[in-house]
């Protein structure tokens, strides 16, 4: 099978994207193996994950995404902001706006005259505290913890330590370390399924927004910046604790289309 496909980023954090919405591709082929394998950098495209627009009946579209690991994974901030951009460009939807169901419910989104995406996220209500750090879900399973000079830090190393560790190791979690320096916060993320550091994480980046929020006063518009560039998250409203109306916004960069032979 000759597989279409569309490559985007968001500051770094890339995706193969595949357009399903009319049966296009018989995703019986595209076992966890062959995922596996289109993202691996060496002998395939080369991705953080792979995402295929599904038609649905009760939005614009489906978003299904898989780690580079080949294995379905949950929300995908960096990947959600991308498929839209891809979704915009191939005509699956006609305006600026749109919602699209993902693994962890409906999510709206908006195009702005840059091209810029700011995308909902799911609302947080609960926030852990593990020792000096912090766990939350913001779609996906987030580990934060503030340190000082993350440009050397020792990312992969304390990353897969503790993603790898108790009481996380089963599931995975995604690890943030954050820096707070002269009112500006930098971001470093380890990501669980890609297993490695990645240039940016949408999802972590709105896990060390409300953190900050939360606990160190960065209010309710916090830039961090990643590896590959600036994404902010803004909050709507906090009640109780309870974080509603996060949008994530940031660039969703088209790289290039291509085709790939899969399969027999």
């Amino acid at each position: 099978m000759t597989l279409l496909f569309d490559k985007y980023h968001g500051c770094g954090n890339d995706f193969i994207i595949i357009d399903n919405t009319k049966g296009q591709v018989d995703q019986s082929q595209l076992t966890v193996d062959v995922i596996k394998g289109l993202c691996d950098r060496r002998y395939g495209i080369g991705a953080d994950g792979l995402m295929i627009v599904l038609p649905s009946s009760k939005a614009d579209f489906e978003m299904y995404y898989a780690n580079a690991d080949g294995r379905e994974s949950s929300m995908c901030g960096n990947g959600g902001r991308c498929i839209v951009a891809f979704a915009a460009a191939k005509g699956i939807i006609q305006s600026h706006n749109c919602n699209f169901d993902a693994i962890d419910g409906l999510h709206s989104a908006t195009i702005d005259e840059s091209g810029d995406v700011s995308l909902g996220m799911s609302d947080v209500s609960q926030i852990t505290v593990h020792g000096s750090d912090y766990v939350l879900d913001t779609g996906s399973p987030h580990y934060v913890t503030i340190v000082e000079d993350v440009e050397d830090f020792a990312v992969y190393t304390e990353g897969k330590s503790i993603r790898n560790s108790e009481p996380f190791a089963t599931a995975g979690i995604n690890v943030n370390f954050v820096e707070i320096k002269d009112g500006k916060y930098r971001i470093r993320t380890y990501e669980r399924g890609v297993e490695a550091e990645t240039e940016a994480c949408g999802t972590g980046v709105t896990a060390a927004a409300i953190v900050l929020s939360e606990y160190y006063d960065a209010g309710l518009s916090i830039p961090l910046m990643t590896n590959g560039g600036l994404l902010t998250v803004k909050v709507s409203s906090v009640v109780d604790h309870t974080y509603t109306g996060l949008l994530l916004c940031g660039p969703a960069t088209y790289v290039y289309s291509g085709a790939v032979e899969i399969g027999e």
